[in-house]
């Protein structure tokens, strides 16, 4: 005794309807894995250098900007130009993008000379006496492409202060922490300035360097190295190309073999 086929849906795809389902899944699951590819962790430096009694010819205020350690950027403060410097620099020539920093370079950095100047009218009593203040703001991504920022201060290149923006927390540093407690860690406007930058535009800065990544290690990385480079791409990506094809014939067999029955 026989019993004829039902075709209405009963909730479950047919054999041949999953093969097709498949089918149409796993190139798209199999090139967006493929397609991951691992760069390694990204940072960003933007270097500050402040001086309360610059000398002669000597700017009161300096900006180095570096990409996982390599210098990029100088900016003097009231100059109006940004100086690309290094192979990085020379890529990352975008006049458009990199001059828009200038005016929170600048922001940054008459924020901080009032700072220094409030700082050594309380500190420093004698009047022939200088002091630098050196800050450093420093965006990273990992490699799991979470983005941080974070900043550090120090006082005639002794480190005193640390600043971590996503929860606002300041670190006094001893022993040079000390002296300076209370000076720029109970600053409420100076905080909101250093978390709308460290989080705001030091991550943007950041984005534009990740997205221009590979251009810029096409011209700054030895031909030796870049195919060294090419080829761990290719191993890293290898397992792609064959688990895909057999994945695919499975997924058509199964639907086959299924829908036959």
């Amino acid at each position: 005794m026989s019993f004829p086929r039902r075709t209405g849906w009963t909730g479950v795809p047919s054999g041949r309807g999953l093969g097709l389902l498949l089918c149409f899944l796993l190139p798209v699951c199999a090139t967006a894995s493929c397609s991951r590819e691992f760069r390694g962790p990204l940072s960003l430096n933007q270097n500050f250098s402040i001086t309360s009694q610059p000398r002669p010819g000597q700017p009161w205020c300096e900006i180095q900007g570096q990409v996982n350690g390599n210098k990029f950027l100088y900016y003097v403060c009231g100059s109006k130009q940004v100086i690309h410097t290094g192979p990085y620099g020379m890529k990352m020539n975008n006049t458009a993008f990199w001059e828009t920093q200038m005016e929170t370079l600048e922001d940054l950095g008459e924020e901080f000379r009032k700072k220094l100047l409030d700082i050594k009218a309380e500190f420093v009593t004698k009047s022939g006496d200088s002091l630098t203040m050196q800050g450093s703001l420093i965006c990273e991504r990992g490699a799991d492409g979470h983005t941080r920022g974070s900043w550090k201060f120090a006082f005639n290149g002794q480190l005193t202060h640390l600043f971590d923006p996503e929860n606002r927390k300041w670190t006094v540093v001893p022993p040079g922490g000390q002296q300076f407690r209370g000076t720029l860690d109970n600053d409420r406007e100076l905080n909101k300035l250093l978390v709308r930058t460290a989080n705001g535009d030091c991550k943007r800065w950041l984005q534009h360097v990740w997205e221009h990544w590979d251009e810029m290690q096409e011209t700054t990385v030895p031909p030796a190295t870049r195919q060294g480079t090419a080829l761990g791409k290719a191993t890293a990506i290898g397992p792609c190309t064959w688990i895909f094809p057999l994945l695919l014939s499975c997924a058509v067999m199964m639907g086959i073999l299924v829908g036959d029955h």
